[in-house]
């Protein structure tokens, strides 16, 4: 019988993928989207009948006790801690779909529920999941002593979801893959339509350049990693099933109930972003 799994924060283009590859593919049978959270309105009956979901109810909190787990796709991460932090502490599994909140605070308040109640949670941006992540993951273990991890992405600081944390945690979590640990202070400056971020994480010269898309396009995500004896680097591409190796990192989370990351490399880009 695959678990019951509730999902909030269906304006995201995600919740569709997410549904499409649960209820509609049907790639494992570990879990089913059978509620959404939000407003009966045309974009929640179309996924609804899409995916096969009975039910559509207005708040989160009431389905507490009668699904399995949790799912936070909402655009503006400063929603997240209200929908993650009672279900946390009512035992029961979330996955916060990037980013985990929109403030170090949240953030925060969200892993300390997960903690208090030892029910796992996971976050993360599905660019670090994909295939050329993975590639350059390894390529990195072949460069000697690593120096230096760039990341360029798109991000527009003025998003109304929350600036930058919106779009800027894709590059920000894939930074904190290549390069892990605790960051250090953080400088930024503006050339153009870019934000500069640089600090040193463990040692290792961490930068994301953060390009402000255009109505009409936007940068690649981008990744360089330097080491004492080479370097690596490639663009990091999205396909069409490019939300399906998180998917299963939360499918695998369900089943085995271990977190795929610990509560300070969920944290470590919030930090980032906050301090931008």
């Amino acid at each position: 019988m695959p678990l019951r799994v509730a999902l909030v924060g269906t304006e995201n283009s995600h919740a569709e993928e997410i549904i499409r590859h649960l209820n509609v593919e049907e790639i494992s049978d570990a879990a089913r989207i059978v509620t959404l959270v939000g407003a009966d309105d045309e974009r929640n009956r179309k996924l609804a009948a899409a995916g096969g979901i009975g039910q559509i109810v207005p708040t989160s909190a009431e389905l507490i006790g009668s699904v399995d787990a949790l799912i936070a796709t909402n655009r503006d991460g400063a929603l997240h801690r209200e929908h993650a932090v009672p279900f946390l502490a009512a035992g029961i599994p979330v996955w916060v779909d990037k980013p985990l909140a929109a403030s170090t605070a949240d953030a925060r308040a969200i892993l300390a529920a997960a903690e208090q109640s030892g029910t796992p949670v996971t976050s993360y941006s599905a660019v670090r999941w994909v295939a050329d992540a993975d590639a350059l993951a390894a390529e990195a273990a072949q460069v000697g002593e690593l120096q230096a991890v760039t990341v360029t992405g798109p991000a527009d600081p003025d998003s109304e979801y929350s600036g930058i944390f919106f779009y800027g945690i894709h590059a920000a979590d894939l930074a904190q893959r290549l390069a892990p640990g605790e960051p250090g202070p953080v400088a930024v400056e503006r050339v153009g339509s870019t934000v500069v971020v640089r600090y040193r994480c463990d040692g290792v010269l961490v930068t994301l350049q953060l390009v402000k898309p255009t109505e009409d396009a936007r940068v690649p995500f981008h990744a360089e990693v330097v080491g004492q004896t080479g370097l690596a680097s490639r663009d990091i591409r999205l396909d069409s099933e490019y939300v399906v190796p998180g998917l299963q990192v939360f499918l695998k989370m369900l089943t085995t109930r271990e977190q795929p990351l610990d509560h300070k490399t969920m944290l470590a880009p919030i930090t980032v972003l906050e301090q931008v």
